[in-house]
């Protein structure tokens, strides 16, 4: 079956072209070994959300993939803009999502990573396609699975597979995402990260190399403090999710969205059991608030 790719402009290379006309080598590293990071910055009224703290992990993944960044704030910003800008120009929403990736760049197969190449920089611009009102007034339904990906979940890899085959898992029992556990402690989902609340505190695995330090972490740590409500990041248990109050899940597109059903199974306790709770109700109302204020 043919798909059909949107004629959107993109950025490659130093140039904006059609998507469908953008085209890299068979040889670029990104493609043959997935050796490259990405970025996802979410888009506002055509004003993007929390730029900054999205370049700095940009940064921390090129630097631990030893690949020098390509462009400065600045520059990133520009061809951000430049997008955003081409894409609601030509009818498209003005909530948008800018996709980047870098990877290492183009070189004869080899292991080893090559000195001196030129990495290759790609990006676009997508619409956004936010939770839906039912999502968000009656949660969504996840299920567990053993972490199996690689150790090194705290680099925003292009390496997905792992990911991939977690996210088809929850898709295959018409699910939202698959939440993982390692060693019996809770890491992330699929392509989420996971909070759970217990009483009325909001708890979430410790950053390591195990889980990608969502930009919403710190975001979230801020909009604890304003509206009142603990904020804790320590080992999590899987009988402390199976028995949490309240499960959420937090990224760019998603927000903050609450988890009603875990294999099944009604989360929370009495009245509230299979419902969002109270603690995601007040975060969400200050994640909108925020989007006024945190996008440039």
């Amino acid at each position: 079956m043919h798909t059909q790719l949107p004629d959107s402009l993109c950025y490659l290379n130093g140039e904006y072209v059609p998507l469908p006309e953008a085209k890299v080598s068979v040889l670029d590293r990104g493609f043959v070994f997935g050796d490259g990071i990405y970025e996802v910055v979410p888009v506002y009224g055509r004003k993007l959300f929390r730029f900054d703290e999205h370049m700095a992990r940009l940064g921390r993944s090129l630097a631990k993939l030893r690949i020098a960044n390509p462009h400065t704030r600045d520059q990133w910003l520009e061809r951000c803009r430049k997008l955003i800008a081409a894409f609601a120009e030509r009818g498209g929403a003005t909530d948008q999502l800018v996709y980047i990736q870098v990877t290492r760049g183009v070189a004869p197969r080899d292991h080893v990573m090559p000195a001196g190449i030129e990495p290759t920089v790609f990006m676009m611009v997508s619409a956004m396609k936010p939770a839906s009102g039912e999502q968000r007034h009656h949660g969504v339904a996840c299920i567990s699975a053993r972490d199996f990906r690689w150790e090194r979940g705290d680099i925003k890899s292009i390496s997905l597979l792992g990911n991939v085959l977690a996210r088809q898992m929850s898709a295959d029992r018409d699910a939202l995402e698959t939440i993982m556990f390692r060693a019996g402690y809770l890491t992330e989902a699929a392509a989420s990260n996971v909070w759970i609340v217990h009483e009325g505190a909001l708890l979430g695995p410790p950053k390591s190399e195990h889980v990608l330090e969502g930009i919403r972490y710190d975001l979230i740590k801020e909009l604890c403090e304003e509206c009142g409500i603990a904020y804790n990041l320590r080992p999590i248990p899987e009988a402390d999710v199976a028995s949490a109050d309240e499960i959420l899940l937090s990224s760019a597109t998603k927000e903050i969205l609450p988890v009603t059903t875990l294999d099944g199974e009604g989360v929370g306790h009495g009245a509230l059991r299979g419902k969002p709770g109270p603690v995601y109700a007040r975060l969400y109302e200050a994640y909108q608030r925020a989007k006024l204020t945190q996008a440039i």
